[in-house]
């Protein structure tokens, strides 16, 4: 009978995918981590807050095939196509027991086990079922290895070739993966031959608990003679299982089982869904529930979900109506499990497309804001929402998201309880918006109030050369990181921020005010912000500190402050002739004053060869590096070559770091001429757009005046008749702040507390004791020699970082600014190379000190295509921004 469709509210969200490499054959959950079974014979383990993969596990030779999670012991049981069962610890995942048999089972296609009986359950592919009674595990005689799978002929890998030869196995093969546990045999008694004619596939236990319909605990197997059976277990007797009733006739093969009380469900090869009354052992009712196997089926929440061949999943209510139906993996269902982490529904699959799908089967969301509801998931959902508002301040065709942006983030604050104004900026620029949480004034001083500056505008990512793997305003998590133009930059650290105090607010904990102020032009050197900044400044009252976060930390490992930012001079330099376009070989002349040449001749007396600017005075306001400084510089260069050698010599990176910190530079971005372009055109007009970037104690004024006098003083000696105009885009003042400051001192003990420690090891090293465990690290082959750039820095990141929650590392990273004792770290105090308008303006402004936060990782390709943001990091922002919001009104 096929099921009815009803008509639903919203199919099931993707929340997050994860990528393998290799096909996802075994789902299990226990507390906030997620476990899988692959083709390669590993056990992948993620968590279920950031979605990072923790740990893999070289668990089996051939594939995982089943895994069962028993709450009660702690236990993870895994089988596979190695005969062999492996049982781990779920929390140190050490290997505990190894369970064979002494016959030729096959693969171990599924794996059970009784808590009450203390015994393991396996159904294979010799058509038996076998168990195994662990509460008389050290009265068992040792082993002979000799008996082990791994040291038996496979009738198909090690089947003769030509010649009579067999295939050599690879030399790994001759040592068992799982390390440390106790080699346990099944006895030659505890087996079920031909337990079905055909493959035993799939097998669940029931009943045995208060309020189960089976008083006693039963065993549920499903074959591939298409026949499902219940056996009871006897519990005087090891465990011994005995047949008690048959299910179903030899039609399709039973491949997946699923409980619901007393209803039972069985998946079949036709793609088919049996539901079968355990009451009465009768059917009572058949789902056509699809063309292709049934692979899988999970039961939860009133829904019944099954898994197709076809890499469809359909949803069922509890009258067999399909609720929803989507395509969730490419190719086939092979696994899935449901679950609920932090109060969020969550249905998982995996497949044979290598990856891991994480659905949202709660209730749906409508769009609405909640303003009760402050937590990790609705500070997800509404980053989505955020990203998918295409607020690019420098397109006039994207002004109107633009003020759709503003409108939604004023709305967010003002259900948060923020007072809330919209200030309008200058002519077809966008808004800034101003909120200000209202603190309690509890045991903070009287009138301490912390301004965070931050942006909803964004940077183009039309994607016309379709570099992004998918599309830029469609948030999507993949392996841990969140995708989508602006998340980090600087829509993720925002919302952060957001959520931090109205988090506080909630709970009563915020002692003092906090002020917001995200405006829509930084993207473009703030047009209008100073002006609105002064026009409002009554209305936004006083501040004593200032934060923001828009940028990112020296590497992917060790956390960082900024407190310094070079500055900016923006400057498009323009040389025109008096003639039109000409072509060069009908009127090319020496005679003739082109506006190219004189462009070049003047761009090329701002530097020397070693670019060294050459603007008269340009150098007298920068300060010498003093020693202490120095030294900074030296202790964080050593700390990053020390964690990979391959980002070069320490000294160099030192020096690359000062050239990018505290150092002016100069570029020239690009030289545009008019013509065709690639023609024999002498250009009318020749335009070179040119940056300076400043350290502390240079001044836009003065460099910007510099710079014009220069340029024209070399035009001058040109003796041309083209026009030089020189037009300042834009500028920044640069910025240093104080690292001793109360506010860095809170930031860096609420980073301390909230990152944890910080292993000094280079990335994929393992702790010598635990040889089976390993940190993921599939490095990229290639790396660059010369050090120096962001990019050199993460050296192709494998996007796992030692900064996250469940490391287990030791305290030993680097302090990143002065000394550091044994024993203990600091983040990396860092300058930037970088400008934001915004900061020594708010600084100069409000008399108040600064303080920078980076959010991101070097690798999250701000600007550039994936872009992207941890979710951990954005998690845990939002922990320190709450911290500092709480804490530092109270020094």
């Amino acid at each position: 009978m096929a099921p009815a469709t009803v008509s639903a509210r919203d199919p099931p969200t993707l929340f997050h995918k994860v990528k393998n490499e290799r096909s996802i054959l075994a789902l299990a959950v226990s507390g906030a981590r997620l476990f899988a079974g692959t083709q390669s014979g590993e056990i992948l383990v993620w968590s279920l807050d950031t979605y990072e993969r923790l740990y893999s596990i070289k668990a089996h030779h051939r594939s995982v095939l089943s895994l069962f999670i028993s709450e009660p012991k702690a236990l993870l049981f895994s089988s596979a196509g190695d005969a062999i069962v492996n049982v781990w610890c779920t929390q140190s995942l050490t290997n505990v027991y190894s369970i064979y048999s002494t016959y030729d089972v096959g693969d171990v296609f599924c794996v059970a086990y009784s808590a009450l009986l203390d015994t393991v359950y396996l159904g294979s592919q010799n058509t038996s079922i076998q168990w195994c009674n662990l509460s008389n595990k050290d009265n068992r005689p040792i082993p002979d290895f000799a008996r082990h799978p791994i040291n038996r002929n496979h009738r198909f890998f090690d089947s003769k070739g030509p010649g009579g030869a067999p295939t050599p196995r690879p030399t790994s093969a001759s040592e068992p993966c799982s390390q440390g546990g106790q080699q346990l045999e099944i006895d030659k008694s505890d087996i079920v031959q031909y337990a079905h004619h055909g493959y035993t596939y799939c097998m669940l236990l029931a009943g045995g608990s208060e309020g189960a319909f089976f008083e006693d605990e039963m065993l549920i197997s499903g074959g591939g003679d298409g026949t499902t059976k219940i056996w009871s277990l006897d519990k005087a007797h090891g465990g011994t299982i005995r047949e008690c009733k048959t299910l179903g006739s030899g039609d399709d093969s039973v491949l997946a089982l699923a409980l619901d009380s007393t209803l039972l469900y069985s998946g079949r090869l036709s793609g088919e869904i049996n539901v079968w009354d355990l009451e009465t052992c009768q059917l009572m009712r058949r789902i056509v529930s699809d063309t292709a196997d049934i692979l899988t089926l999970c039961v939860g929440y009133g829904s019944l979900f099954s898994g197709s061949a076809n890499g469809i999943v359909k949803q069922f209510t509890s009258r067999y109506e399909c609720m929803h139906e989507w395509q969730a993996h490419d190719h086939l269902v092979l696994a899935s499990v449901m679950t609920e982490h932090r109060g969020k529904r969550i249905y998982v699959t995996g497949g044979n497309d290598d990856c891991i799908a994480i659905w949202d089967v709660g209730d749906t969301n409508d769009g609405t804001l909640n303003p009760a509801t402050t937590n990790n998931d609705q500070l997800f959902n509404s980053l989505s929402q955020l990203v998918a508002l295409r607020t690019v301040s420098s397109r006039l065709e994207y002004s109107q998201d633009c003020r759709r942006g503003a409108s939604w983030l004023r709305a967010l604050l003002k259900d948060f309880g923020a007072d809330t104004e919209m200030l309008s900026t200058a002519a077809n620029t966008n808004p800034v918006v101003f909120a200000r949480f209202k603190g309690r004034n509890t045991r903070a001083k009287q009138g301490k109030t912390i301004l965070f500056y931050g942006h909803y505008d964004v940077v183009p990512a039309e994607d016309k050369q379709q570099l992004w793997a998918s599309d830029p305003f469609i948030m999507r998590g993949v392996n841990g990181y969140l995708y989508g133009r602006g998340v980090s930059d600087n829509k993720g650290p925002v919302l952060a921020a957001i959520y931090a105090a109205a988090e506080l607010v909630t709970e009563k904990k915020l002692g003092s005010d906090v002020v917001f102020l995200i405006e829509g032009e930084e993207e473009c050197g703030s047009r209008g912000f100073q002006e609105t900044i002064r026009q409002n400044k009554d209305k936004i009252g006083m501040i004593d500190w200032i934060l923001l976060a828009n940028s990112y930390w020296l590497d992917d490992d060790i956390p960082c402050l900024t407190y310094g930012l070079r500055g900016v001079v923006h400057a498009t330099v323009e040389v025109t002739s008096q003639r039109a376009n000409l072509h060069s070989g009908v009127d090319g002349s020496q005679r003739i004053n082109e506006a190219m040449k004189d462009l070049i001749s003047i761009l090329a007396v701002l530097s020397d060869v070693d670019g060294k600017i050459k603007i008269p005075g340009f150098y007298d306001p920068v300060l010498p590096l003093t020693r202490d400084e120095d030294r900074s510089y030296s202790e964080i260069s050593k700390a990053l070559v020390s964690r990979d050698p391959k980002r070069g010599n320490a000294r160099r990176l030192a020096e690359q770091l000062k050239g990018r910190w505290r150092e002016p530079s100069l570029t020239i971005h690009r030289i545009n001429s008019s013509g065709p372009t690639g023609s024999s055109v002498i250009p009318h007009t020749a335009t070179a757009t040119v940056s300076v970037r400043l350290v502390p104690h240079q001044t836009t004024l003065l460099v910007q005046e510099a710079l014009r006098e220069m340029l024209q003083a070399a035009f001058a000696k040109l003796d041309t008749r083209n026009k030089l105009t020189i037009t300042i885009d834009h500028t920044a003042e640069p910025w240093l702040g104080d690292p001793n400051n109360e506010i860095f001192q809170v930031l860096e003990e609420a980073v301390v507390d909230i990152w944890g420690p910080v292993n000094h090891q280079r990335r994929g090293s393992v702790p010598a004791t635990k040889p089976h465990l390993r940190r993921i690290a599939t490095r990229s082959s290639h790396h660059e020699t010369t050090p120096g750039t962001s990019a050199s820095l993460t050296n192709g990141s494998d996007h796992h970082s030692q900064a996250t929650a469940d490391s287990p590392a030791s305290p030993t990273s680097p302090n990143g600014f002065g000394s550091r004792p044994e024993g203990s770290w600091k983040p990396f105090f860092i300058r930037e190379g970088g400008s934001i308008p915004a900061i020594r303006f708010l600084e100069q402004e409000f008399g108040a000190p600064a303080a920078h936060l980076p959010c991101g990782q070097a690798s999250d390709k701000a600007h550039l295509d994936n872009e992207r943001l941890r979710l951990s990091n954005l998690y845990k922002s939002k922990e320190i921004f709450k911290r500092v919001f709480r804490d530092l009104p109270l020094r």
